[in-house]
């Protein structure tokens, strides 16, 4: 890595850091409710239906997202993606109404997709020699900021501070590191600035069916840990009968499953081919979910949490983004919106059906989705070497 894109490195891994927080403050508990009687609702579902307008945020802006970083630049795109985060945390903490709350989503769903489209590619055109390290130290950031969730919001209480101040602050942090990231040097890369649209793009680029298969793994991957974070929790208080006071522990050790994923992984991918850890962590999370659901015990549940953050949560959508751009390198932020495509369709969808189901339900809808993410792994595998000779270099 050339020593002087550091800055712009670290500028990259921070705003993700911020995302960590945006990502999760609508899940926090605590936070729901204050923001459910902010809107006089006096059911807190009215606050996932806030989250899946992320999703929706990301859906309509990633088409665009992907090409118009090929074009103006990754500066560009992180840029816009900063300053509409600024949006998104402002719009939350003074939403007066569900309906402001919900526009402020979806701009924190576009600025999602900008940062996403750009920093992906720009993190692996900095850190070039080993692209997985480099997309997944994107999840470690937000890892970190999940894991210390519940260490900023006690920092709050203990202010005697409102819990919406966590998103005023987080929103001034992201728009400092958006003003860094304009004076911040970016490597220029061939082809930047071609008047190219995602279609256009699309129809130039060579896809075959496992590349195909790769971008659906951006579907499957997010189904492990999205519908897991949506049901673990209930399913360990309601089925397997761990105390109320008890079960957010399962958040805790879930982070550090990820963490360690992280870490060891980082360590193994310049080993193994990182193609190959898109079969074998999906495999082990099926083993889990399986014993999950069959043994509902409180000790099942806390090994369950570890696990799954390991397996599904440390790194496997950002190994198969990494494995796509190496595939496609001429338009690394157009196939980065795919694969993100097909994540927040993810999102989008599995919020809205699993907010229908049982806990148990949820955990068997996550153990199909992750065995269909498995064949399509052992699938690409089996034919990566091909891929990789049909490169357009």
């Amino acid at each position: 890595m050339n020593k002087k894109f550091l800055p712009s490195a670290i500028i990259l891994y921070l705003n993700y850091f911020i995302h960590g927080i945006g990502c999760s403050i609508l899940s926090q508990q605590v936070v729901k409710e204050l923001l459910a009687e902010q809107w006089g609702m006096s059911d807190v579902m009215a606050v996932t239906a806030i989250a899946a307008a992320l999703g929706l945020g990301r859906l309509i802006s990633l088409p665009f997202a992907g090409p118009l970083s090929d074009k103006l630049g990754r500066r560009a795109s992180v840029v816009i993606g900063c300053f509409s985060y600024v949006i998104f945390f402002v719009g939350i903490a003074f939403s007066p109404n569900v309906a402001v709350a919900y526009v402020a989503a979806v701009l924190g769903g576009i600025a999602n997709s900008f940062l996403d489209t750009a920093t992906y590619p720009a993190v692996t055109e900095i850190i070039n020699k080993y692209t997985g390290i480099a997309t997944m130290g994107i999840k470690f950031f937000i890892s970190i900021a999940q894991l210390l969730m519940p260490f900023f919001l006690g920092l709050v209480a203990g202010s005697a501070m409102s819990y919406l101040t966590l998103p005023l602050v987080a929103g001034i942090a992201i728009a400092v590191l958006g003003v860094l990231a304009i004076f911040a040097p970016f490597p220029t890369v061939e082809g930047t600035g071609k008047q190219e649209s995602l279609i256009s793009n699309i129809k130039n680029a060579h896809f075959s069916i496992e590349s195909v298969a790769l971008i659906l793994i951006g579907f499957t991957s997010t189904a492990t840990f999205q519908l897991w974070l949506i049901c673990a929790q209930t399913f360990g208080k309601d089925i397997a009968g761990i105390p109320s006071e008890s079960v957010s522990v399962m958040q805790t050790y879930y982070s550090a499953g990820t963490m360690v994923a992280l870490v060891v992984t980082s360590l193994l991918i310049t080993k193994f081919k990182q193609v190959r850890f898109l079969v074998i962590y999906p495999a082990i999370s099926v083993v889990m979910l399986v014993l999950v659901y069959l043994l509902r015990t409180p000790s099942i549940c806390y090994i369950g949490a570890f696990v799954i953050g390991y397996a599904a949560a440390g790194g496997v959508l950002q190994m198969a983004t990494a494995t796509v751009n190496d595939l496609f390198p001429k338009i690394k932020g157009t196939i980065t919106s795919l694969v993100m495509i097909a994540s927040s369709l993810c999102n989008y969808t599995i919020l809205s059906a699993a907010s229908k189901m049982s806990a148990t339900g949820v955990i068997v809808m996550n153990i199909v989705i992750t065995v269909i993410g498995v064949v399509l792994a052992i699938f690409v595998n089996i034919r990566y070497g091909t891929l990789l000779k049909n490169v357009d270099e």
